[in-house]
């Protein structure tokens, strides 16, 4: 009996553990039923998840010679295909050389990287990098200044393709084609920068230089410190831009390069003649084609002028900034120079006021040196003499006296003090 308990009491247990885990199984799936399903992620958030995954892309501002712009975020792969220019130029524009400056032609475009100023520009469009910065927003209002937008009668928009062909049949005579125009925005916007942070060192250089020759303190000589780093910061950015005009204007080939409008007027006749041409005619199409070839290869080494004076110009100016800091920079090693002297100058003082007082001490030393000779008890006749202490004071000093006047007139005579 006492078995046959025991065996129902573990059937009963058993019984009631399936039933719980029964009950937990049943209220689990309920909950997994009654939950909300998952939101399908609209297109919007897929693109936001494919740029976060991308990383690369950065946001540009496309302007073109009639006026029409946008601001887009395009990747590199995006500007490599639309502007033809290799991978490594837009590592030129990126922040690793943001402290560089390069102008480079390619053969659809020039790539210009000139202190906050980095942009690709075409034939028909410009290509500028981080558009909203406020060192890059001068040069945005420049441009539309520049190129305000043409519309036809129709009040559309006219296509920079067709003000090309315009452009074209007046022989770009009128003024300078549409690259140089934008160069040369680009360059003003810059020398203006550059200018103005020029007029800001030389005001704060004055007003320091000038309380250093008056007070050298460590506060003067902070300032100094820090003024010297600022305009050796300075020389290093205006000769950076110097120095790649100045490699322009030595290579007409490399100017000649910058040509973008030419070219593509140059290659849109050449297709039209091939295109116009008859099977009749190939070889007088071979020899015009091996003159024209050596008439553009002339024209295109030769015929620099503009270009020449465009870059000349701005050429000129930055030799000028770079002359006015380096009269800074003189100024200041002359400031540093008329301090060191002074500083000489109150030290020599300090070691003639130490050479007199050492003669002071000599002297009085000496005078020390027979007072305590007389004080020991030694017998002498001088003792058993009424009166005779005032004497001996008055001659003991007296030879002190002497024996200073006479070392002092030895260091006189060896230039020793100065005079």
């Amino acid at each position: 009996m006492g078995e046959g308990k025991l065996s129902f009491r573990r059937l009963s247990s058993i019984r009631h553990r399936k039933k719980r885990t029964a009950a937990k199984d049943e209220a689990e799936s309920s909950l997994i039923s009654s939950s909300p399903p998952p939101t399908p992620m609209t297109p919007a958030a897929v693109v936001a998840k494919a740029k976060k995954k991308a990383g690369g892309a950065r946001l540009w501002m496309r302007f073109d010679r009639t006026g029409a712009m946008e601001v887009v975020e395009c990747d590199k792969s995006t500007i490599i295909k639309r502007a033809s220019v290799p991978p490594r130029d837009l590592r030129i524009l990126g922040p690793v050389f943001s402290h560089s400056s390069n102008i480079l032609a390619r053969e659809k475009a020039i790539v210009v990287n000139l202190e906050v100023i980095k942009l690709i520009v075409t034939a028909e469009e410009v290509l500028l990098l981080d558009p909203l910065r406020p060192e890059v927003l001068p040069f945005v209002e420049r441009l539309k200044l520049q190129f305000p937008q043409i519309t036809n009668a129709s009040g559309n928009v006219v296509q920079s393709s067709s003000l090309l062909d315009q452009e074209a049949g007046e022989g770009l005579q009128s003024e300078l084609p549409f690259e140089f125009q934008v160069l040369e925005i680009a360059l003003e916007v810059v020398c203006s920068l550059l200018d103005t942070s020029v007029d800001a060192l030389e005001t704060e250089a004055w007003p320091v230089l000038d309380e250093l020759t008056k007070n050298v303190s460590t506060e003067n000589l902070e300032y100094v410190r820090s003024l010297k780093s600022n305009l050796t910061r300075l020389l290093a950015r205006v000769q950076k831009v110097r120095d790649e005009i100045e490699h322009l204007l030595d290579d007409n080939e490399d100017m000649a390069d910058l040509y973008l409008t030419r070219k593509w007027i140059q290659q849109n006749q050449q297709s039209e003649a091939e295109l116009g041409e008859t099977a009749s005619n190939l070889l007088s199409r071979a020899t015009s084609n091996r003159s024209s070839s050596m008439v553009t290869s002339t024209t295109k080494g030769d015929d620099v002028e503009d270009l020449e004076m465009l870059l000349e110009a701005y050429f000129m100016q930055l030799e000028g900034m770079r002359n006015r800091i380096f009269t800074v920079r003189e100024y200041i090693d002359d400031t540093e120079d008329y301090v060191n002297i002074q500083l000489d100058n109150q030290r020599n003082e300090m070691i003639q006021l130490q050479l007199t007082l050492t003669i002071a001490s000599f002297a009085i030393t000496a005078n020390t040196l027979l007072v305590s000779l007389f004080g020991m008890n030694i017998p002498c006749p001088l003792y058993k003499m009424d009166d005779v202490f005032g004497y001996f004071l008055s001659s003991v000093t007296a030879v002190c006296v002497v024996l200073f006047l006479l070392t002092l007139g030895y260091a006189w005579w060896k230039k020793l003090l100065g005079s």
